[in-house]
């Protein structure tokens, strides 16, 4: 009896507990086993909130409810930065860069430390102006929605230049201001130069098989990131699951752009954005799609599901790594519509600060290759969709138009799909299906 008394005193207990946790109804208290306080490596709690080991979801009973802002309050004066709520499908993530120091001041809403996941890179902010007492984590740490990242006094300032008292001489700098006596240096005997024979004149033969490897000085090893080997891992993913088979055709561009050329002006007046051309193969591949719904379909297990809506995923190469933000509900935009969202995405990822939700989801991939040069390529399948579309760069070739030669825009444009689902009927079919519409953009208008 004393043994367990004992060790219910000695038992760890949070020192405060934030309001919106005792609401009424909120939790029961079945909920939690035990409540603990993880200490980081120097002596601070990580976390002196209540933590549910008995919960299903830990980042849906304490992230979604406290942590999305990111800072928990402790008391005292001090404040603990913690991660916030990154995303029902990211579980943890790796700390790439603590962007201040301790002892630093900051204002609400600074950014003082960067979490890179598998998809996308969380800003750690403050909510308070003070100053960084501490860091709990480092560069490198894999941490979760609630760690503790650094704890920072609330309302303090850095005076530390303006308090510091004024020096005064004391002895031992007059001592040290007297120039010291230069030693005397002894005087050593030359050493004796030794002469070393002129190089050999002679061949010495070499094997002609033996394989000469370069120096180990002149290679660096550089861990790949979190994007970079999440990437990795689904395309290798999809050439072990997928039955991939590739289709090709060509495209002449002349109507497109001639039509881009020709309202380009009025539309940006319009507008206010610029005509591209990925609208225009985003509305074929809508129109592809709506003919053949089996390109838009997935297969689950036993299963084939057929998506009655239209989401396209649009590849973006970034400096991190290749993204895929989705234009939802496609079918449903215009023209304009559909520019000013890719060139919102597409500059979101640019700039680090795209969503996971920007990038969930997707029902079909289109892939522009063309903007690097490409002239062909058979791009791989993003699951979990069937098929993905390549576009490559516009070159003039000569073409047999009715009797004549002449010189055109041609594009190669490649389907990369999935044999187990899609037949080679319904591909090439679905191809064409594009190339009619990027030809002719009436048929849009006719819907032929």
């Amino acid at each position: 009896m004393s043994t367990n008394l004992l060790r219910l005193l000695r038992r760890p207990v949070p020192r405060s507990v934030p309001p919106r946790f005792l609401q009424p109804g909120l939790f029961r208290q079945s909920h939690f086993r035990s409540f603990v306080r993880q200490p980081c490596s120097d002596g601070l709690p990580k976390s002196s909130l209540l933590r549910p080991f008995a919960f299903r979801d830990w980042s849906d009973c304490l992230v979604r409810q406290g942590w999305r802002r990111g800072v928990a309050s402790v008391g005292g004066g001090r404040v603990d930065v913690v991660v916030p709520f990154m995303g029902d499908s990211v579980p943890d993530g790796t700390v790439s860069g603590l962007l201040k120091k301790p002892g630093d001041s900051v204002a609400v809403d600074d950014v003082i430390a960067q979490i890179e996941t598998d998809k996308v890179t969380i800003d750690v902010r403050t909510t308070v102006s003070g100053v960084i007492e501490k860091f709990c984590v480092k560069e490198g740490d894999t941490v979760t929605p609630g760690t503790i990242v650094a704890a920072v006094t609330e309302g303090a300032s850095t005076q530390k230049e303006e308090q510091a008292p004024i020096p005064l001489p004391s002895k031992e700098t007059d001592t040290a201001e007297k120039p010291a006596e230069t030693p005397k240096l002894s005087t050593v005997p030359p050493l004796p130069s030794i002469q070393t024979p002129p190089p050999s004149t002679q061949y010495s033969p070499t094997s002609p098989t033996e394989l000469q490897l370069p120096p180990k000085d002149r290679e660096r090893r550089v861990p790949m990131t979190r994007l970079r080997k999440r990437v990795a891992t689904r395309l290798k993913d999809s050439q072990n699951t997928f039955a991939l088979l590739t289709t090709f055709n060509e495209i002449d561009m002349t109507n497109l752009i001639a039509l881009r050329s020709q309202y380009k002006d009025d539309f940006f007046e319009r507008h206010n954005v610029k005509l591209g051309l990925m609208s225009g193969f985003v509305k074929a591949a809508v129109s592809a799609l709506q003919q053949q719904p089996i390109v838009n379909a997935v297969i689950d297990g036993d299963d084939i599901i057929y998506r009655d809506y239209v989401d396209i995923s649009i590849a973006v190469g970034t400096k991190k790594g290749l993204v895929v933000p989705v234009v939802r509900d496609a079918d449903k935009l215009n023209f304009a519509e559909i520019e000013k969202m890719i060139n919102g995405l597409a500059k979101k990822a640019n700039d680090g600060t795209i969503s996971i939700d920007e990038m969930a989801g997707g029902t079909f991939t289109i892939s522009n290759g063309g903007v690097y040069g490409s002239l062909l390529s058979t791009p791989i399948i993003n699951p979990p969709q069937s098929a993905i579309l390549g576009m490559h760069s516009t070159q003039k070739r000569p073409m047999v138009i009715g009797d004549t030669v002449m010189i055109r825009p041609m594009m190669y444009v490649a389907l990369t799909y999935d044999h187990r689902l899609i037949d080679g009927r319904e591909a090439v079919l679905f191809l064409r299906r594009i190339k009619d519409v990027v030809e002719d953009p009436r048929r849009l208008l006719l819907d032929v």
